[in-house]
């Protein structure tokens, strides 16, 4: 028999707010995290804006010696699972930690110490090279230091789907709770690619925008839009077994109740025409929650803000869910923190568990200009004070890998 699966702890570093709390606040009042790059010279750069963390200190959260020997991405995932795991009440004392198991996606990892380490070797030669510059770059590193940092002795990996990297995390780890194979799970993502060739090489691809207006930037389902904006951060959620939740008195935030994925198998980095992939792992998710379509009362959508996506998700969902797309409240938090790459899944589905225990359904920010081909009801500009049951979220990463994730409002 399948066994049920909640969240007990959320934790997050995002260009809203530095933990979860100041976050949804940001949700709620509608803040757009996105500015001018501060963190790189952007004068030669084609894409101006980024939505970067503010006000980040990484003394105030670690020793300088072990900051120094940790790259950003890492750092923002150890802040997000620590966060995450004090809110959950977890603790030696009243789990196996044998059980617990880590896993943190991202789409890019270590990519600023990679371009230092390289600067050094072209610069300064071979012998320059930092002995820190594997264990501080690989991808997997965020998983290994949030399992190191917390003493959390279960499986421990990283799921690297790109932009999908996180929706992946969290659906791996539900089954893994699911089937029996460990009793917690810290899931999630994170992302520090606000570098120069991280900039560079998005904007090349046509994947950035290059507004120059804040507000009119990062505008998904906006007939104008023209490109994502970069942001960072990390989203960790602790799933649970429910009778484990329940055994410690553990508050719940929201259970997991579906998990469907797909390929799209058809190009690097377009996604395919009529969001068929997309739609079959909607599809996959609903009938793994034992739900039908029009049952689902919101989405947080993908919703990049690039013309192509916007447009095939749109597509995909209308496919998945018939009539009832009309009907469905489809929104995209993207506005207010730009497009978090590997670690966006998680932030949203943060979002969506708040969204679900309190009634009030997330907007899409700086809406103006209506496009026929993105005609869902978008939740324009402003929040919604609604009761939902059940939320879907959506993550569609390059490579065609495609992630949904179905939340249900907690209910014994």
């Amino acid at each position: 028999m399948n066994r049920r699966v909640v969240i007990t702890g959320i934790g997050a570093i995002t260009p809203i707010g530095n933990e979860v709390e100041e976050f949804w606040k940001g949700i709620k009042q509608g803040k757009c995290g996105i500015g001018p790059i501060t963190l790189l010279d952007s004068e030669n750069q084609k894409a101006k804006l980024a939505a970067e963390v503010k006000n980040y200190h990484p003394e105030e959260h670690f020793e300088i010696k072990a900051s120094k020997r940790l790259d950003r991405f890492c750092q923002f995932a150890m802040i997000a699972a620590r966060e995450a795991l004090k809110d959950s009440g977890i603790t030696k004392e009243n789990t196996d930690m044998t059980r617990v198991g880590t896993i943190i996606g991202s789409g890019m990892g270590g990519l600023n110490t990679l371009e230092e380490q390289n600067k050094n070797l072209v610069e300064k030669g071979p012998d320059r090279i930092s002995p820190m510059y594997i264990p501080m770059s690989i991808t997997n590193i965020a998983a290994g230091n949030v399992a190191i940092d917390l003493g959390l002795k279960g499986e421990s990996f990283c799921v690297v789907t790109a932009c999908a990297s996180s929706t992946h995390a969290i659906g791996e780890s539900f089954r893994l709770i699911r089937h029996g194979y460990q009793d917690a799970i810290l899931a999630g993502g994170t992302e520090a690619s606000i570098t120069p060739t991280g900039i560079a090489g998005f904007a090349n691809i046509k994947a950035l925008s290059q507004a120059k207006d804040p507000k009119r930037a990062s505008i998904p389902f906006d007939k104008e839009r023209s490109g994502f904006i970069m942001g960072e951060g990390a989203g960790v959620l602790v799933l649970e077994e429910l009778e484990h939740a329940k055994k410690r008195n553990a508050k719940i935030y929201a259970e997991v109740v579906g998990y469907g994925v797909s390929s799209d198998a058809y190009h690097i980095t377009s996604p395919s025409p009529d969001g068929e992939g997309g739609a079959r792992a909607m599809v996959n998710a609903i009938k793994d929650a034992q739900i039908k379509p029009e049952q689902i009362d919101y989405i947080n959508a993908h919703g990049t803000s690039t013309p192509l996506n916007d447009k095939t998700e749109t597509m995909a969902i209308k496919t998945a869910l018939g009539d009832h797309a009309t009907k469905v409240m489809v929104s995209s938090t993207k506005g207010n923190t730009g497009h978090l790459l590997g670690a966006a899944g998680a932030v949203e589905a943060i979002a969506c568990a708040k969204a679900l225990q309190e009634g009030y359904v997330p907007a899409t920010l700086n809406y103006q200009v209506k496009d026929e081909n993105c005609d869902l009801d978008i939740v324009p500009n402003q929040n919604r004070e609604v009761q939902i049951h059940y939320a879907m979220s959506n993550s569609l990463g390059f490579g065609g890998h495609n992630s949904s994730i179905v939340l249900k409002k907690w209910e014994e």
